[in-house]
């Protein structure tokens, strides 16, 4: 993997991070269930994804 895939797969993991934020925070202060739970999913999507991008970098580090 190159230099600037190396960026570009960072660059995505603090997009996901940053989503997983703003949702985290958009439940708080929301008082509509379903939109709660549309939300919730959407984290566990996030977080999935970046759980992906971060096990990508770990097998790259230990090759």
């Amino acid at each position: 993997m190159t230099q600037k895939e190396l960026l570009y797969v960072e660059d995505a993991i603090g997009h996901e991070k940053n989503m997983i934020a703003i949702c985290k925070e958009t439940v708080r202060c929301l008082q509509d269930e379903k939109l709660k739970s549309f939300l919730e999913k959407e984290i566990k999507k996030h977080e999935k994804m970046q759980e992906k991008l971060l096990n990508m970098l770990e097998v790259k580090a230990n090759e």
